[in-house]
């Protein structure tokens, strides 16, 4: 069962970046680049700080003289040559800093928004996916704020304004909800992705008489902090949606599914109407139980900083984001992983969240393997091989819910599973046989 390449709408190379990036995002792109000067000489001053200390502890109280020894220093003396250098260095590197964004600042505020493009679209994403949480804590103008968008654009969540925008409203709503990095463009694809049709939405609109909306979302953010978004922005959406609400779907893909069953978790503690409405929920590849990648990184975090000398480099990766580091397991509720300390290594706390009650709940999940690998019981070296690398993200275990611990397993009944063989994880978004699944289970 084969599928479509998968079709992502890439970032442009950097000879035409020009071409697609609003003034706001040069002065962005301009914070980022003060801030990773910082970093890269914080980092330089670090390394050779450790070196010193390194040095200097054979000698003792007379190496120790030569070294910063206050808690939290870099080992490099402040009032030194080599501290007054770097101390220099960072002085200007923030007042050169300050000087662009005040400019670029200037310049955005007084230049006409143009058209965003798909390319933009896709690199803004990648940025918050990577970096979101700071980009929203240090006010940057690339960090997306949340919303529910139709055909890139973002609707007003007003009557009379929504009505006009979606004139042809019916009462069945179907909300998309992207994963890490990407963004609500993506799930279109293009006219060659799904036989008569621009995506998923396009199709079930026509066939099922679903209204597709989609979400667009900060993935660098924790999962319950947009959980919690999501489901207020539901809310919203079901009071002033132009006609009666018949029935709300949720589509979502990898990350996506965390963020709507967090939401549908706060949902349920706020008593929000929109979780009564609500008739489907459907995961394309969702890391319900973690994905490999990240717990690599936590493994290299670990080693890396294990040793005085190459600690400093373990502080480059983590600079990636919340939401990134919330896929080691899956992390759906406030207090899971939310905390300071969440680069390091750790077992799995999470307590048990069972899916939705009342609501059904399905799960598709893909592998790389062909359809005639064996997946189940004591599965041969291929099979097994299948079973973890999923769909080169995701495990099939942990998108289909199960868990070695039978309180944390989510329990989908078997007619709510289904896996397509030789499929990535982006692909998900675009083979005609996941559509076909996800069709029958939404009729």
């Amino acid at each position: 069962m084969s599928s479509t390449p998968p079709r992502w709408p890439g970032i442009p190379p950097l000879s035409d970046l020009r071409s697609h990036l609003h003034p706001s995002d040069l002065q962005g792109l301009a914070q980022l680049a003060t801030r990773g000067t910082l970093g890269v000489t914080g980092l330089v001053e670090k390394v050779q700080g450790n070196v010193y200390k390194t040095v200097a502890a054979p000698f003792g109280a007379a190496g120790r003289a030569f070294v910063d020894r206050a808690a939290g220093a870099s080992g490099v003396k402040k009032a030194g040559i080599t501290g007054l250098v770097y101390g220099s260095v960072k002085g200007l590197t923030r007042l050169a800093g300050g000087a662009v964004d005040t400019v670029l600042s200037q310049v955005a505020t007084r230049t006409p928004v143009p058209a965003s493009s798909p390319q933009r679209e896709a690199m803004l994403a990648v940025f918050n996916g990577v970096l979101g949480d700071q980009l929203q804590e240090g006010s940057n103008p690339l960090a997306i704020a949340m919303s529910l968008r139709h055909q890139g654009q973002r609707l007003p969540l007003d009557k009379a304004a929504l009505a006009q925008r979606l004139p042809q409203a019916a009462g069945k709503i179907l909300v998309l909800v992207h994963g890490l990095c990407m963004n609500d463009l993506q799930w279109r694809g293009d006219e060659t992705s799904l036989e008569g049709g621009h995506g998923y939405a396009d199709r079930l609109a026509r066939e099922l008489g679903y209204t597709p909306v989609y979400l667009h979302y900060n993935t660098g953010l924790h999962t319950c902090v947009n959980g919690g978004q999501f489901a207020a922005l539901l809310e919203n959406l079901l009071k002033v949606w132009p006609v009666q609400v018949e029935t709300l779907s949720l589509l979502t893909h990898s990350m996506g599914g965390l963020v709507a069953r967090s939401a549908c978790r706060s949902a349920a503690a706020g008593g929000l109407q929109w979780l009564g409405r609500l008739k489907h929920l459907v995961f394309l590849g969702t890391p319900h139980h973690g994905a490999p990648l990240e717990k690599v990184g936590n493994w290299v975090d670990t080693v890396l900083g294990s040793n005085p000398m190459t600690r400093p480099f373990a502080k480059i990766g983590q600079i990636r984001s919340a939401g990134i580091t919330d896929l080691r397991y899956g992390n759906v509720l406030a207090g899971d992983g939310q905390n300071p300390d969440r680069f390091e290594a750790g077992p799995d706390t999470r307590p048990p969240l069972p899916l939705p009650a009342g609501v059904p709940c399905f799960a598709l999940a893909a592998t790389l393997a062909a359809a005639s690998a064996d997946l189940s019981g004591p599965a041969p070296l291929e099979g097994k091989l299948a079973q973890t690398l999923g769909d080169g993200l995701v495990p099939l275990s942990s998108a289909l819910g199960q868990h070695a611990e039978a309180g944390r397993s989510l329990n989908f009944p078997p007619d709510a599973q289904w896996i397509a063989f030789e499929t990535g994880h982006v692909a998900l978004l675009h083979s005609p046989a996941v559509y076909a699944q996800v069709r029958r289970w939404l009729a």
